[in-house]
């Protein structure tokens, strides 16, 4: 049998991403070597034989350490690890183990962030990545600079550009240098995503809640959260469809934007155009709602943090305005009725009333609202939602033998998502469908011991990209939720 959890005294509707705090009070992280030359990093894959041991690891934190013990000392039989806590010592580390590149540069920290068995900074994954650490960031003062110069690494990269998506360590070019965009040799990628711009935000407001750090708010974040607000302003398209344009030579439509690269013709309503999901796959409409979702919270975390910290109240006015805005125009044109579920989220819209229902696994996704700070798990128009993205009624939805979940246009049909059913996990208040997201989440590791891409939802052993370590570390973020939130217990063999 796989690991259960108790569900006796469960109180699912708490929120732990960011929980224990002071009953981890621990005495610091331990930095590793510098990085080897860019020719010889990354390995293939360092995860082809487990955890990678720990004097080849990139960081150590005797906080997270420390947790997986705890994990294991609650799962784990006498001469019997459980595989639920084995999983969680390989991934929830995963980001610290492999991919963080932590330096300083002008004193100060400044940490590049891979994704994994990509070579590049993804504003969103980087962010992603490390948010789970959060909660241990007050206690632990090595992982508190760690995560800080990801803040730092991400202002810098938004004041290069922020209309890209991936960033170089340098300014060494691209393997994306013909796509017909205003390509820079500092960027990996020009795919204009909304949700990066917010995950740089959605960072810093979390750092600053859990650490009370406001060393990274100096005037270049300054300068790179007014752009970002500029930018998401020029992206209304109120004025036109503005400068950013995007094509690629390719045999895959959905890596390339219609339109002579501008998109789908879109109505100005209010909402914010993103031509690209978070999966880096082309919209259909631009005006794709988990982005506005996640824009309307990033904006009021944004307003927030200029009231407290900069004192700039008129700016904080203006982030204010702009939230409400985009919220506005998200009831006002994104929920529609649905023949068997009522009112519903819209997946994408264009403002002339064309509506794509679907979901898709990447987050920000419509079943991550509860998680991104939109609305209540409880609401009634999300309820809804939910019940038809966990259906047939979405395109994406599949269930097989080993799991069912949603999956992605990205990858192949038929396969699920590791982070969407963490997701649902993460946004669950239903105790058994939590306790089933971790039943699939353990039968999906194709015996590697790590989370995926994607995997066939009838043969886990068949996936996609062996070393995502956002998908590592998100599973770590739910096994911390259930542990802070439930009484996990020992049961079985697994």
């Amino acid at each position: 049998m796989l690991d259960t959890v108790d569900m006796q005294q469960a109180d699912p509707s708490r929120r732990a991403i960011l929980g224990i705090g002071a009953a981890v009070a621990l005495a610091g992280s331990v930095a590793m070597p510098k990085p080897a030359a860019a020719a010889d990093w990354p390995p293939p894959n360092p995860l082809a034989n487990g955890r990678p041991a720990p004097d080849t690891r990139r960081f150590r934190s005797r906080a997270v350490d420390a947790a997986i013990d705890r994990i294991h000392a609650k799962l784990d039989q006498p001469g019997k690890p459980s595989k639920l806590a084995t999983l969680f010592d390989n991934c929830y580390p995963n980001t610290l183990d492999t991919t963080v590149f932590p330096d300083m540069i002008d004193g100060r920290p400044d940490t590049f962030v891979i994704t994994g068995d990509i070579d590049a900074m993804w504003l969103r994954d980087s962010a992603a990545q490390v948010e789970p650490y959060l909660r241990f960031a007050a206690e632990d003062a090595p992982l508190r600079q760690l995560i800080a110069g990801v803040i730092n690494r991400q202002t810098k990269c938004v004041l290069i550009d922020p209309y890209a998506n991936a960033f170089n360590r340098g300014p060494t070019g691209s393997p994306w240098a013909s796509d017909k965009t205003e390509m820079k040799p500092e960027l990996h990628e020009r795919k204009f995503e909304v949700d990066s711009l917010c995950y740089t935000i959605r960072l810093a407001h979390g750092f600053w809640k859990a650490t009370g750090d406001t060393s990274c708010f100096d005037a270049d974040w300054q300068r790179a959260t007014r752009l970002i607000v500029a930018t998401l302003r020029v992206m209304q398209r109120k004025d036109g469809p503005g400068p950013y344009h995007f094509q690629r030579v390719t045999d895959r439509a959905q890596d390339t934007a219609p339109n002579n690269g501008y998109g789908a013709p879109t109505r100005p309503v209010g909402l914010i155009a993103s031509l690209f999901r978070p999966s880096d796959d082309a919209c259909v409409f631009p005006f794709l709602i988990p982005s506005n979702m996640m824009a309307v919270v990033s904006l009021r975390q944004l307003a927030e943090m200029y009231r407290v910290i900069i004192k700039d109240t008129v700016f904080a006015a203006e982030a204010e305005a702009f939230s409400t805005e985009v919220d506005a125009a998200i009831k006002a044109h994104a929920i529609v009725d649905h023949p068997r579920h009522g009112q519903v989220y819209a997946f994408e819209v264009d403002g002339y009333g064309s509506q794509l229902l679907m979901d898709d696994a990447n987050a920000p996704s419509l079943i991550s609202a509860p998680y991104l700070g939109y609305c209540r798990a409880s609401d009634r128009v999300y309820r809804n939602t939910r019940a038809m993205l966990l259906s047939a009624d979405n395109p994406w939805y599949f269930s097989g033998k080993y799991a069912d979940g949603i999956g992605s246009l990205h990858t192949v049909p038929g396969h699920v998502w590791p982070l969407a059913i963490i997701m649902r996990g993460l946004t669950s208040t239903d105790a058994g469908e939590i306790e089933a997201t971790l039943r699939h989440l353990v039968a999906s590791d194709g015996g590697t011991g790590f989370m995926h891409e994607a995997f066939d939802k009838d043969d886990p052993s068949t996936f996609s990209r062996p070393w995502f370590a956002w998908a590592n570390g998100l599973f770590g973020a739910l096994v911390l939720k259930v542990h802070d939130t439930v009484n996990l217990r020992r049961n079985g063999s697994a």
